[in-house]
């Protein structure tokens, strides 16, 4: 029985929804998804709304931080131990702010994914797309499990770890928020103040958390639908060769493959430009704020409670993690783009007739120039770029830690070599 016209919109909108759904749960509220053309006034006005109460939060967060480690707090390790948690925050908000400045070209994406499921008319092709969509959710949802519940928890053991200080004959216990406050604005350590100003760090951490997982869930649905657009291509490739078939139909097949092909390199693109800022302060900062964590833990093993020692560990392992995603997509994607230059040259390409194969040969080519996911087009995010962060945090940790020179000079070496390679790979 055949699908009616109704019902067959029906199927490519629900699939493309299938695709997003978690992503437009995680961003939608806080004000990052993009607008649909047909919103309501009503729908823009909440909409910008929201990004206003987004910005003032994050922004009440790490004003008041970055006075008091300039201004109030005069012991260096202090000001070390506030520096983490404010350079997240930080992290976060310049991730909203890159966010909704792609917007526009977030749209474009989903437009062009909705697009890929509307003309997939092949049962195969929709298996295939829907399989790559079903792991790009189990990515966004993993993201969202262990990058939101380790800064969680992190707020979570600030508040039931207060700190007991003596004020003249009293002995108060003071608690303590998740980032540092200048108390000579508004004094913190007392309630109701404290509990105010913890509930509205604690509601702008959630909103930096959704902008990094959201970030991470747009990136690994991209590359899994485009993972699942150039599967198509190879499936196409291998299609030319089955049977005897007409010059000018192999020609109208080809040329509907090298359509396909760069209309997934041009998504691709797209999404590099909106990721390239992200990935970029992603490893920056989540490299510099592994390096306070492990500095953090080794200083303050005897001094901090057992709750906040778990809790370093919680979100030194979230940040490895968020690190280690976004290099593995870098890596996906230049992977799958070498492999569709392979799938044309292991198909039986000597049955084809000579144009045909000449146009196998620009194919060949363009398929050697991969796109590649970089930070701030710095830096190729893969997986030899993960190891190297893993090298730097050592010897960032042996900077702040160890008193032995020959300790320090090593890690140095060691780093050296290790960035010698990445040249060595890079230029090769």
């Amino acid at each position: 029985m055949r699908l009616s016209r109704k019902s067959k919109v029906d199927v490519y909108k629900r699939d493309n929804d299938y695709s997003l759904q978690l992503n437009r749960w995680i961003l939608k509220p806080i004000g990052i998804w993009p607008e649909s053309p047909t919103s309501s006034i009503i729908e823009k006005i909440l909409s910008k709304i929201v990004r206003i109460v987004c910005h003032s939060l994050i922004a009440l967060t790490v004003i008041p931080s970055i006075l008091y480690i300039l201004f109030e707090e005069k012991d260096f390790r202090l000001k070390l131990k506030a520096l983490g948690p404010t350079s997240h925050w930080l992290m976060g908000g310049m991730n909203y702010c890159s966010l909704l400045y792609q917007n526009k070209q977030i749209r474009k994406s989903i437009v062009h994914m909705e697009t890929d499921w509307r003309i997939a008319k092949r049962e195969n092709d929709r298996e295939v797309m829907l399989k790559n969509a079903r792991v790009g959710r189990v990515i966004a949802g993993v993201c969202a499990l262990i990058m939101q519940g380790g800064i969680l928890a992190y707020n979570v053991a600030r508040g039931i770890s207060p700190i007991v200080v003596v004020i003249g004959n009293e002995t108060v216990a003071i608690g303590r928020l998740p980032c540092p406050s200048y108390n000579k604005i508004v004094d913190t350590r007392f309630s109701p103040i404290y509990e105010v100003l913890f509930t509205l760090q604690f509601v702008s951490g959630i909103i930096v958390n959704s902008t990094t997982v959201g970030a991470c869930g747009l990136a690994a649905v991209f590359t899994m639908h485009a993972c699942g657009q150039l599967n198509i291509v190879m499936l196409r490739l291998e299609e030319l060769v089955d049977g005897k078939r007409h010059d000018i139909i192999v020609q109208r097949k080809l040329a509907n493959l090298v359509e396909h092909h760069l209309r997934t390199l041009r998504f691709l693109s797209r999404m590099e430009i909106i990721m390239r800022q992200i990935c970029f302060v992603e490893l920056v900062g989540c490299t510099f704020n592994l390096c306070m964590l492990g500095y953090y833990t080794i200083s303050e093993w005897y001094e901090e409670s057992t709750n906040t020692l778990i809790t370093y560990f919680i979100v030194f392992t979230s940040m490895m993690f968020n690190i280690f995603i976004f290099c593995y997509i870098g890596e996906l994607v230049t992977e799958q783009c070498k492999k569709v230059g392979e799938a044309a040259y292991m198909i039986n390409w000597y049955q084809l007739p000579h144009k045909t194969v000449l146009g196998l040969i620009l194919i060949l080519i363009r398929s050697s120039i991969v796109i590649k996911i970089t930070a701030g087009k710095i830096f190729h995010m893969s997986i030899a770029t993960f190891g190297d962060v893993s090298v730097t945090k050592s010897a960032y940790m042996s900077f702040l830690n160890c008193t032995q020179f020959k300790v320090i000079i090593f890690q140095v070496i060691k780093t050296s070599v290790a960035y010698l390679n990445m040249l060595r790979t890079l230029t090769v």
